[in-house]
């Protein structure tokens, strides 16, 4: 059974390449995987990483994104930038998340208890875009800056065969295995076994590449945006999910490099806001074993200096390595 998108001459001088990895589109795609053994060579040291990271709060997702199947509307977030997903999520009026829950619930065999609080109380969509930034956070920032690496390499050499053999030599090396180009067909096989026939109308096809899904693709025609698929991004996926945060128990022996030029104390401050990407100011103190104003002091220095982040979440502070930090701290520990 396949997926079948029919193109027109206009749909394929439309079809672009994604200018990059949809954050949390591979999160969404990452939480599937972590609920199957699939693929045990590629993602098994990732699925026992995250496990160990588990925490309740991104657990509750699991309701709405199954292993296989539909997830609600306003979950399709596959925007480039976080923040602003997290936003749009946070923003869904009560009505549209009733209705769209009513929907994808129709064909669910039962209701977990997660879904029907929210149905019943459509403003608890903010507690789930909550959950939404902790997983985030836990699953797929700690190895963003590798993706982000991978994701340049393979896009320059797409860019080169688009460039010497035009779009439809792209399509067709996009992923031989599962989408097939038969012009002026798109043939995909997709996890879920979809058939049918699609018109891509002239809107053309959006290229999204993707790290976690290195198989089947995964697609979607909204009626407000383009058509997208996604690819894998070849090859590189044994450095691209190997975490650039440093094991707990090396947090001891922090790069040399590292502590000439940050100093011990907030060599050490970056390495723990690597390991425990998201943790609170008491949590950097006591994992850094400093005291929480020293913490808070270190962490603001290091934003200051463009190497870490700072999100809130109610009261709460919470510390990331920004992506200069993890470049910084990858390019010591490889020292």
């Amino acid at each position: 059974m396949t997926l079948r998108i029919h193109f027109t001459a206009e749909d394929l001088s439309r079809t672009r390449m994604a200018s990059g990895v949809r954050p949390l589109l591979e999160l969404s795609i990452g939480i599937r995987l972590l609920q199957e053994t699939t693929h045990p060579v590629r993602f098994d040291a990732w699925r026992q990483r995250a496990a160990a990271r588990m925490h309740p709060r991104a657990g509750a997702l699991f309701a709405y994104i199954p292993a296989l199947g539909a997830t609600p509307q306003f979950l399709d977030l596959n925007g480039p930038d976080v923040l602003d997903d997290l936003e749009k999520l946070r923003s869904t009026p009560a009505r549209q998340v009733t209705a769209e829950l009513e929907l994808w619930g129709s064909g669910q065999r039962s209701t977990p208890k997660a879904v029907r609080q929210l149905r019943e109380s459509p403003r608890l969509i903010r507690h789930l875009a909550d959950a939404v930034e902790h997983a985030h956070q836990q699953f797929v920032a700690p190895y963003w800056p590798r993706i982000e690496q991978a994701h340049g390499a393979d896009r320059a050499l797409r860019l080169q065969q688009l460039a010497d053999h035009g779009v439809e030599r792209l399509l067709r090396d996009l992923n031989p295995r599962y989408i097939t180009w038969k012009p002026p067909v798109l043939h995909m096989t997709t996890a879920s076994g979809r058939d049918g026939d699609v018109a891509l109308d002239g809107r053309g096809l959006l290229l999204i590449p993707t790290v976690f899904g290195s198989h089947f693709p995964a697609f979607d025609h909204p009626d407000d945006g383009q058509p997208w698929i996604t690819f894998p991004i070849r090859d590189g996926y044994r450095s691209t999910l190997a975490p650039v945060a440093l094991t707990a128990g090396a947090l001891a022996e922090v790069p040399t490099s590292l502590r000439a030029l940050l100093g011990r104390t907030r060599a050490t401050v970056l390495c723990v806001m690597a390991e425990h990407s998201g943790c609170t100011t008491g949590q950097l103190a006591a994992h850094a074993r400093i005291s929480p104003a020293s913490a808070s002091e270190h962490a603001s220095v290091l934003r200051n200096a463009g190497l870490a982040a700072l999100t809130r979440q109610g009261k709460r502070a919470l510390h990331t390595l920004s992506p200069a930090g993890r470049t910084l701290l990858d390019s010591a520990v490889k020292a």
